[in-house]
C-alpha cells in the first residue's frame, strides 16, 4: 500500500495557489487532492474546505451525483452561518446545473428543483451577508434568470398532462 506523503506547513500558500489554477484548467481531481493535503497538514484551513468543496462539484459534471453528499458533509467545517448557507446553495445549483446538461428522463424537473433549493440557500445567505458582499444575490439572480430562459424546467406536478381514460 502507498503511504502519502506529508506537505509541510510552509508549502500550503503556493499549495492553495496550485489549487485555484487547476480549477481554472477544468482539472478538479488534481485540485481536490492538492486540498486533501493541504487539510491533512492544516485541518481547518477555510480556504482549503471551500476549495474542495468547489473541486468536488467541478465534478458533477461527470455524473458524479452521488458526491453530493460527500461536499455537503463539508459544509458544517466552514467558519460562518453564512459560508454554510452560501455553499449549500452552489453545491445545489451545481447539482441541478449537471443534472440539466447530463439529460435523462425527468431531468428537468428534478434540475428545477435543485435550483429551487440552491435559491433558497442564497437567500438565507443573503440575509446572513457581510456588509458589502452581494454575491448570494448575485447566484440567486442568475438562477432566477436561468429558470425564466427554460421554462420547460418547472415542478413535476406543473408539466404534468391528464390521462384520459376510456
Amino acid at each position: 500500500m502507498l503511504e502519502l506523503k506529508p506537505l509541510s506547513k510552509e508549502g500550503i500558500a503556493g499549495a492553495l495557489a496550485r489549487v485555484e489554477r487547476y480549477r481554472l484548467l477544468n482539472e478538479p481531481e488534481q485540485a481536490e487532492s492538492i486540498c486533501q493535503d493541504v487539510l491533512r497538514c492544516d485541518a481547518d484551513n477555510h480556504d482549503a474546505l471551500i476549495s474542495l468543496l468547489l473541486a468536488i462539484t467541478d465534478q458533477f459534471s461527470g455524473g458524479e451525483g452521488p458526491r453530493v453528499s460527500e461536499a455537503r458533509e463539508l459544509l458544517p467545517r466552514l467558519k460562518s452561518e453564512y459560508d454554510r448557507a452560501y455553499y449549500a446553495g452552489i453545491i445545489s445549483e451545481r447539482r441541478g446545473r449537471a443534472l440539466i446538461n447530463h439529460g435523462g428522463p425527468g431531468s428537468g424537473f428534478i434540475a428545477y428543483e435543485w435550483l429551487q433549493d440552491a435559491m433558497g440557500w442564497y437567500q438565507k445567505a443573503e440575509a446572513l451577508r457581510p456588509s458589502g458582499n452581494d454575491d448570494a444575490i448575485l447566484r440567486w439572480n442568475t438562477c432566477a434568470r436561468f429558470l425564466m430562459r427554460n421554462p420547460h424546467l418547472a415542478p413535476a406536478e406543473e408539466r404534468m398532462e391528464p390521462l384520459f381514460l376510456e
